[in-house]
This record gives C-alpha cells, structure tokens and sequence, in this order.
C-alpha cells in the first residue's frame, strides 16, 4: 500500500527512529504456523537453533493448523535433540483456520513479547535479536521476507543457515537466484537504515515476519477468527494502529528467506469477503474483534 512521498517521510522517520523507553522483554516467544510442510518447518527450525541471540528466555510455539503426525514427530525429536522449549499447539484439520491455531498460540504462549512468522520463512542469525532491540510500548515491528524459487529452497542445508552464508547475495546466485539490489536480503546497515527511512511501504503486520507486545494482541482480542485466508494479519495490524500501537517499519533491517511452495488454499470469492472486512475494520475503526481469544 502506498501513501502521499513526504507524509510517508515523516512516518518513516518517527517510527524508525522513534524514542526507545527504557523497556525490554523479560521473555520472547516465537509463533510458527504450519500445516502438513515437515521439510519447510525442519529449516525454519535451523534458523531458530542458530539464533545468535542470550538476551532473554526464548519460546517456540508451533501454531498446527491440522497437520499429520509426521509435524509432530519432528516437533518431538528436536524438542528432544535440543532440550528447546518448544510448545506444539494443534487442533483438528478442519479446513483453513489459522486464526484459530495462532489465537490458541498466543493463549498457551508464556512470552511478553511475540515474533510471528510461517513454517516457510528462515530467519537470518540476529532475527530475533534485532526485534528485541525495536520492541518499544507502543509499537509493533514491521520486517520483512525474500522470497526465494523451489530450487534453492530445496537445497538450503542446515549447515548454509548456521554460518550464515545462506543469507548471502553470493550463495542465492550459486543456487540459481539473482536478486536485484532492492530484494536483496543482506544490506550494509548504513543502506538498511536509509531505505527504512525513505521507504513509501506502510508498516503492516505481516504473517511473515512482525512482533509485539502480548498485552497488546490481547487487547484487541487477538486474530479475527472470522477470516480464513488473504489479509487476515493486515486486519490485525489496521486494529492495533486503531489502538493506538503503531507499526514501525524495519523491512530493510529485519528479514528471512520466504522458502517456495503452493498456494491451495487461495480462493477468490473468501479473498473478496476478507476484503469486506477489512475495509469495514478501517473505515469503523474498530479495535476488538468479536471473535477472537475469548
């Protein structure tokens, strides 16, 4: 979504930089979604395992949107193997209810603070590091993904993921992927900083890669359980700023590699009644869904 050059200026530039309390989460849980992707949700776990990251405790909490046991004989082995906290909420497949898992996630979570992302998403080292350093009162952060083709998803290896050079321009070329300069996933922190600056994109939520505060997803009752898939975690963004949390938006800075894969799932007619509710949600300015955690 795009809005007026220098307004978005402006808000660029309040929200990056904006006043930091000094306020840090005393524990941070990462939300995983899934449903029936053992290989993809393996990766993405690497990425967790080799976090560079000591600050605080640190949660993963696998939201199971209905998978077969093979999800849960992963789950089981590396919560083993690791000795991680690992918690794995799962409810019957009954169709596309991701709400409803991430909703039961966020009950079951012992976290302050929550990073939300998907079973094909892989962090880079510092992931979770750098949303602790933006977590402010307030706010909610905004990062975002690279989306990589089936051929170097595939032969991303844990070994690539632990040193790091996954996350390099030099290996995506080695695999067949040439990003331009803007989808790039590694940029120079000076680089970094600028385009979050001058970037016209709005800080939405983002299933991918967003966090805040639990206090503050509890008080707009969650996710909207009434929307399956297509803008479901938009709409939660649009209730927070109606809130009065903030999006800051950090996509140049925070990021994972969006591994490739289908969508099923994806249906017009369902995607043209989420649109419905989202522009009510705007328009009404509504702060709590009806049905969300409670």
């Amino acid at each position: 979504m795009r809005i007026p050059f220098f307004s978005a200026i402006h808000e660029s530039a309040q929200r990056c930089f904006a006043p930091r309390a000094n306020v840090r989460p005393q524990s941070i849980g990462v939300v995983i979604s899934t449903y029936n992707h053992p290989a993809w949700l393996e990766k993405t776990l690497w990425g967790y395992f080799a976090q560079d990251f000591h600050e605080c405790p640190l949660e993963l909490v696998i939201a199971d949107d209905g998978s077969t046991h093979e999800t849960r004989d992963l789950i089981d082995r590396y919560r083993n193997e690791t000795g991680w906290n690992i918690r794995h909420v799962w409810h019957e497949d009954r169709g596309f209810r991701k709400c409803v898992i991430l909703n039961r996630a966020i009950r079951e979570s012992s976290s302050e603070y929550l990073i939300f992302t998907d079973h094909d998403c892989v962090p880079e080292p510092k992931f979770v590091e750098k949303h602790y350093r933006y977590a402010a009162p307030g706010f909610f952060v905004s990062g975002r993904y690279s989306k990589i083709p089936l051929s170097p998803s595939q032969n991303l290896t844990r070994e690539d993921i632990q040193t790091g050079r996954a996350f390099q321009k030099s290996w995506l070329v080695q695999n067949g992927f040439f990003p331009s300069s803007r989808k790039c996933p590694v940029q120079p922190p000076w680089r970094s900083t600028l385009c979050n600056l001058l970037t016209t994109t709005q800080a939405t939520w983002n299933g991918a890669n967003s966090s805040g505060w639990k206090k503050d997803l509890v008080a707009v009752n969650g996710f909207n359980e009434d929307m399956t898939y297509g803008g479901l975690d938009v709409e939660l963004g649009y209730r927070l700023e109606n809130l009065g949390v903030h999006g800051r938006q950090v996509r140049y800075s925070i990021f994972c590699l969006h591994l490739d894969h289908g969508r099923p799932y994806c249906n017009p007619e369902i995607l043209a009644q989420n649109r419905v509710i989202l522009q009510n949600t705007r328009r009404k300015k509504i702060v709590r869904t009806p049905h969300g955690l409670d």
